[in-house]
């Protein structure tokens, strides 16, 4: 749950990836980012772990796009939940609810290829959004965290961060990127307007030349 991103500048200058299949052993600690995960609710915020981890997607969905430039406006971004089986009924959840909560990008399961992937296990940093320092983006989705607050809400917040929202620990209930900060209580899974507003103008206005951009520097990489 850590991420700051400008509105619609967050994709530029972004860095070569791959399919981004790789990640932390499932049912294993994670790689630990370079700040200490503090807490769902009072997380350290770590802006570049998390930009580059939005960035990974982004370049993955370039490259799919690419080889693909008859694809339709709204953009599918895929995503593999076969490292996190625990989490599979979340996880399909707030799929759903994000699909039904925004126009212009829709998550879709992929057995191969995915854009990012989901994993489980136990981290005393709670769960998170992340990259593994090699261009792969991945979820975290930690037991005991997932115990403590509603799982759908948790699951369908991180899967925010992919989507490009920031954290707001101090928003209420009703905005879905506050995480932890309302409390146990919160059972809350769906983004609030501006949430969803936000996440439209993300992946519409000005993501084609994103797109252009991320594979521009890709070529010149190789």
């Amino acid at each position: 749950m850590r991420i700051k991103l400008p509105l619609l500048t967050a994709a530029a200058g972004l860095g070569l990836t791959a399919s981004l299949l790789g990640g932390p052993a499932a049912t294993a600690a994670a790689p630990a980012p370079s700040a200490d995960y503090l807490g769902y609710a009072a997380s350290a915020e770590n802006a570049q772990e998390n930009q580059e981890f939005f960035e990974a997607v982004i370049r993955s969905v370039a490259e799919k796009r690419a080889a693909s430039p008859n694809a339709a406006a709204a953009v599918t971004v895929y995503y593999s939940a076969a490292n996190a089986p625990s989490f599979r009924g979340q996880i399909s959840r707030s799929a759903q609810i994000w699909n039904g909560s925004v126009a212009n990008v829709r998550l879709a399961e992929r057995s191969s290829g995915a854009d990012f992937t989901y994993y489980e296990g136990n981290d005393s940093r709670g769960s998170y959004a992340s990259t593994d320092g090699h261009g792969r983006g991945y979820i975290f989705l930690d037991y005991r965290q997932n115990q403590q607050y509603d799982s759908t809400r948790v699951t369908a917040h991180e899967t925010g961060h992919v989507l490009g929202l920031p954290d707001h620990y101090s928003g209420p209930c009703s905005e879905l990127m506050s995480g932890g900060g309302p409390g146990t209580s919160c059972t809350n899974a769906y983004p609030d307007a501006n949430e969803r507003a936000r996440v439209n103008q993300l992946w519409a206005y000005g993501f084609t030349a994103a797109l252009d951009k991320a594979l521009e520097k890709s070529a010149a990489q190789r």
